[in-house]
């Protein structure tokens, strides 16, 4: 049996057998947040859907209106005569079959890659690499795109992508436990109100299962997420 450290035992008894209310859930997140370095905060999400079927699968993006809270790290695979424009458009890498090959050779010093719709078909081949990590590009998580200056902005300022996944469960962070309790609170809204409004057609019976928060390091916190609706 796994030992529970003091600290954390400390933060459970702080949590009481009922759903919070989200801003004093995430009051108490704020609380029991006190690792020694800045934590990240978790929404785990539990839907009423079954990944198996075509029509219940969930993947897309939200714009968090705070933002992330991480500098993100973002590269454009493009055509030749566009790398430059994507530089100029701030992305930190750029490239384009040369890029293909260096990613192949196993660079991976990005967080996000976005890629035009006329480079895709030579980018098929870094499936294997890039498909496990999460990322492939993709026009449904908005990284096949000919806007290159917005869709690097928006990941930039705090676009996060999410999916469901085998279990029915959306995992995502919306920002650092150093966040002040109403920052924290709109980008929860935020991710609340995507998830409601990309319900899947095949979603059948209740939609949002259960809703739970924490900090990395902390305990879960179940949260009444009819509440954020009527936000």
């Amino acid at each position: 049996m796994k030992k529970i450290s003091r600290r954390m035992r400390a933060n459970l008894e702080k949590i009481q057998p009922t759903l919070y209310k989200p801003e004093e859930g995430i009051a108490l997140l704020k609380e029991t947040a006190n690792a020694k370095f800045i934590e990240t905060a978790e929404a785990h999400i539990s839907l009423g859907l079954d990944p198996k079927y075509a029509d219940q699968q969930l993947r897309s993006t939200v714009i968090l209106p705070h933002g992330t809270g991480s500098e993100i790290r973002v590269a454009v695979i493009t055509k030749e005569e566009k790398v430059k424009q994507a530089l100029e458009e701030n992305a930190d890498i750029a490239g384009s079959e040369d890029l293909i090959e260096e990613i192949l050779k196993g660079r991976l010093d990005f967080d996000k890659l976005i890629a035009t719709p006329d480079i895709m078909p030579l980018i098929a081949k870094l499936g294997r690499v890039l498909g496990p990590r999460g990322l492939m590009p993709s026009p449904k998580a908005g990284t096949v795109t000919i806007n290159l200056k917005e869709s690097i902005n928006e990941f930039k300022k705090g676009k996060l992508e999410y999916r469901i996944d085998k279990t029915g469960i959306v995992h995502l962070g919306f920002g650092k436990t150093n966040f002040s309790q109403e920052s924290l609170l709109d980008n929860l809204k935020a991710v609340y109100d995507s998830i409601e409004k990309n319900k899947p057609a095949g979603a059948k019976g209740k939609y949002f299962k259960s809703l739970f928060i924490s900090s990395t390091m902390g305990p879960s916190i179940p949260i009444n997420s009819i509440q954020l609706k009527e936000k």
